[in-house]
């Protein structure tokens, strides 16, 4: 009997230590691989591709979906170099888009492709609300509902385990005292709710609860801490309904023409209304609302004191547009848009695998000429900007600004004097930011 009672709570003890363990896995990494997923997939692949529908690529669930895991993480890997060796699914596959070939992705790991996966199965968590999105801005890398459903299943599951386990155990009990003799008084049975009130007399069963309220409480606020002041998805409404998707989308307008000040500053700058005016001085969407002007382009014209019968100006009714800002960086953080723009504008388009075609822009603000209403694209976290900053590999060829730099270290070589100016102590933006 002594025997049989040290195997029987050996099961108990690994039963519950199964379980525990279950929990916390599937609370550590399932959400966080979903949550890595989807950060790297904004990261790298918005680009060209989208989770339903047909970008310059092919729409992702679907091809994920009737494809193995193994393919998949050779195909992101390196998909040029599997189609050079003439592997006949890879030939196929190539043939899913006939714009653009896919790009290579040789700094990912095995386990970020296998997080990509897992977000394109999953798909895009949905919104609470479009108020509280407009609003606030909350960090979109939430817990994701499957993955808190599969904690809460594994909770439940063990529960019932547990259960079992104690019943199997009382039983074995009862057939050793019978077998050695001892009678055995068969317990009342018990309501239900008199069960639980039970389960919570039991230590064992107090314990592995309080484990699992504090890994389910735990996840929750590991996350809601990891994305405090992480704005990704913000998206305010503005006072004008100004279209990305429509100007940069489908009239093609370059992004210099407005943001002029992102190619010879620190700031991209807003436009002022006059850059509005070159076009919508003619352009007035008067075919659209039975002759009479557009609501939005009227807001310009009232802004600016404008008057479109008479096209004169009247400066007394001049009232700036109060736009709402949404990439917003730390006081304390510094960022200058030309050293990204023009000094290492090819080392990020060949990190981020932008299309020839596509402004270098799409790099951090994402694919701007899809959107209705712009919103911050990218986590414009330190880690997101050191992570670029570590993988991106600058060309220093033919680039003046480290032309400069590498004239400058001969100069020091050689001791010859060396002044502020010299290394662009000059420029306005080292100041005045």
């Amino acid at each position: 009997m002594r025997d049989i009672s040290l195997i029987i709570r050996r099961v108990w003890k690994s039963a519950f230590m199964i379980t525990a363990l279950s929990v916390l896995i599937v609370s550590g990494t399932q959400a966080q691989d979903v949550v890595e997923g989807r950060k790297i997939f904004r990261e790298k692949c918005t680009s060209c591709h989208a989770l339903d529908r047909d970008m310059t690529g092919p729409a992702l669930q679907p091809i994920v979906a009737s494809k193995s895991e193994e393919f998949l993480l050779k195909w992101i890997h390196n998909a040029p170099a599997m189609i050079a060796s003439g592997d006949p699914e890879a030939v196929e596959a190539s043939k899913w888009s006939a714009n653009a070939e896919m790009t290579a992705f040789p700094t990912l790991t095995p386990e970020q492709i296998k997080s990509i996966i897992a977000y394109v199965k999953e798909g895009e968590p949905k919104k609470e609300g479009d108020a509280a999105t407009a609003g606030g801005g909350g960090g979109s890398d939430e817990v994701s509902n499957f993955s808190l459903a599969g904690v809460l299943a594994i909770i439940l599951i063990s529960i019932i385990v547990l259960v079992v386990l104690a019943n199997a155990i009382k039983m074995l009990e009862r057939l050793i005292l019978q077998k050695k003799g001892i009678e055995v008084v068969e317990p009342a049975k018990v309501s239900v709710v008199a069960g639980v009130a039970g389960l919570f007399k039991n230590k064992k069963f107090i314990f592995f609860f309080i484990l699992c309220l504090v890994v389910t409480l735990g996840s929750y606020g590991w996350m809601g801490m990891w994305n405090t002041g992480v704005h990704t998805g913000y998206q305010p409404v503005q006072p004008i309904k100004f279209s990305h998707e429509l100007h940069a989308g489908i009239n093609q307008t370059d992004c210099q023409y407005c943001h002029s000040g992102a190619f010879k500053s620190k700031n991209a700058s807003i436009p002022s209304l006059n850059v509005c005016m070159n076009c919508h001085k003619q352009v007035q969407g008067r075919e659209k609302y039975d002759g009479n002007i557009s609501p939005e382009i009227q807001k310009i014209y009232n802004a600016l004191g404008y008057d479109a019968d008479h096209m004169t100006y009247d400066k007394s009714k001049e009232k700036p547009v109060e736009w709402i800002r949404v990439h917003n960086l730390p006081a304390f953080a510094y960022f200058n848009h030309s050293q990204h723009v023009v000094v290492g504008e090819e080392a990020i388009r060949k990190h981020k695998g932008l299309q020839p075609n596509e402004p270098v822009c799409f790099a951090c603000h994402g694919p701007v000429d899809t959107m209705e209403e712009v919103y911050q694209y990218s986590p414009l976290t330190m880690k997101w900007c050191v992570n670029c900053h570590k993988e991106a590999e600058l060309d220093i060829k033919d680039n003046a600004y480290y032309t400069k730099i590498i004239e400058a270290h001969e100069k020091i070589k050689k001791g010859e004097k060396i002044t502020p100016a010299t290394l662009g102590g000059l420029e306005c933006g080292k100041c005045h930011y």
